[in-house]
């Protein structure tokens, strides 16, 4: 076969999932733009939240997420604090039991968020009723309103789930403060800009509120040891369940400074997104026929390629290609334009401070760095687990179901 022919196919192939990749980043980052929900108004009853808070050495940040919830303005005795404290020292454990809070040391031989939020669920007494739980992460901060914005926000939205406002608590390293404009790109594509065409909102990991008899049925059902986020979206949007987002209600989230971790970070979130993929791709021919939009958009966002590897395409092809056939590289200039612009849509005006072009001149290499390390990544996050997707794909094949 003629090398040349060969170039074309591998050029297309790589080409057309990278483009429809930045044609529904486009499209959404347009949305986000023309979105704007007016601030709900003050709740008729005052709920009663449950707030857990998973803590996994976290010995150094746990007290500034505890002392933001303990100093709310919402009336205290409609609130309790769970704090889950995963393999943390001793002396921390002593300060949180000083606290008005209750505080739990389960012994996991192997840990996960999943794990702490179950355990919070089993231990809490039988007699305590709750309307919502409200799940943060150590080392979250939220305002004083918090707890009162939620509430109203809750009742506003009618439904059984919401995403708060994530955003960055420090801007001190130019990684920080790349990790905040990617969060906040993620808030404008994937939260504002699918309520604007009445789609429901990704889930964030934290700063997420659930009806708390849905959130204790279901929360038992999860066996992912990674991506409860992606999983409890894939719960609600199957069940019909709309997911809302408040964008007035902040949770300010520590960003990683160093870039071995941010790129250890982005590893794991690709092996996240292809677990959630190859567990429910399957059931996106009925989310479709049975006009289930919602399942089937997010069916189809964890088909997307990762930003990173999207990115690291992108860049790759645009400069090794002109040396090869000058012709086949345009359409790739073209699209690293319009992703370009896209991204420009969904990054708040705040970010793009002083030092906006320095930074920005620094994501080719962050983006070499990440695709080096995604198997470096995996090795630790990813790799130990290659043999859940073994039983799953056996789950999904012929001989699997006539098994069952």
């Amino acid at each position: 076969m003629d090398a040349w022919y060969i170039l074309y196919i591998i050029d297309w192939l790589l080409f057309i999932p990278v483009a429809l990749t930045v044609l529904y980043i486009l499209v959404f980052s347009i949305a986000a733009m023309f979105w704007h929900r007016e601030i709900p108004n003050k709740a008729k009853q005052d709920r009663r939240f449950i707030v857990l808070i998973p803590a996994y050495h976290s010995d150094r940040i746990i007290m500034d997420t505890v002392n933001s919830v303990l100093g709310q303005t919402y009336t205290q005795r409609n609130f309790d604090i769970v704090v889950v404290s995963d393999h943390m020292e001793e002396m921390t454990n002593m300060q949180l039991a000083q606290m008005p809070i209750t505080l739990l040391t389960p012994n996991f031989e192997e840990s996960s968020k999943v794990k702490s939020l179950q355990y919070a669920i089993l231990s809490l007494p039988q007699f305590k009723v709750y309307d919502a739980v409200v799940i943060l992460d150590a080392g979250n901060v939220v305002e004083p309103e918090f707890l009162e914005q939620v509430n109203d926000a809750f009742e506003s939205a009618g439904t059984k789930a919401i995403q708060c406002h994530r955003l960055a608590r420090n801007n001190d390293t130019a990684i920080a403060r790349l990790d905040a404009v990617f969060e906040e790109i993620n808030n404008s594509v994937f939260r504002l800009g699918h309520l604007a065409v009445g789609l429901s909102s990704s889930l964030n990991s934290s700063g997420m509120v659930f009806d708390f008899q849905w959130f204790k049925q279901n929360i038992m059902k999860m066996r992912a040891s990674v991506g409860e986020d992606k999983e409890l979206a894939g719960i609600l949007v199957h069940e019909g369940i709309y997911i809302d987002y408040f964008d007035h209600i902040h949770v300010y989230d520590i960003k990683t400074n160093m870039v071995k971790d941010f790129n250890n970070q982005r590893g794991r979130w690709i092996y996240i997104q292809l677990h959630a993929l190859v567990n429910n791709f399957h059931l996106l021919p009925s989310a479709l026929f049975n006009s289930r939009y919602d399942q089937a958009d997010k069916i189809i966002q964890w088909m997307l390629i990762p930003r990173t590897i999207m990115m690291g395409l992108i860049m790759m092809m645009s400069i090794i290609l002109p040396f090869i056939y000058l012709t086949i590289a345009i359409k790739w200039w073209v699209v690293a334009a319009i992703v370009l612009l896209a991204y420009s849509f969904a990054t708040p005006d705040y970010l793009v401070d002083k030092n906006w072009d320095r930074d920005i001149l620094r994501v080719p290499f962050i983006t070499i760095g990440g695709l080096m390390n995604i198997f470096r990544a995996g090795k630790h996050e990813v790799g130990n687990r290659l043999g859940t997707f073994g039983n799953i794909l056996r789950r999904l094949t012929p001989k699997s179901k006539h098994k069952k």
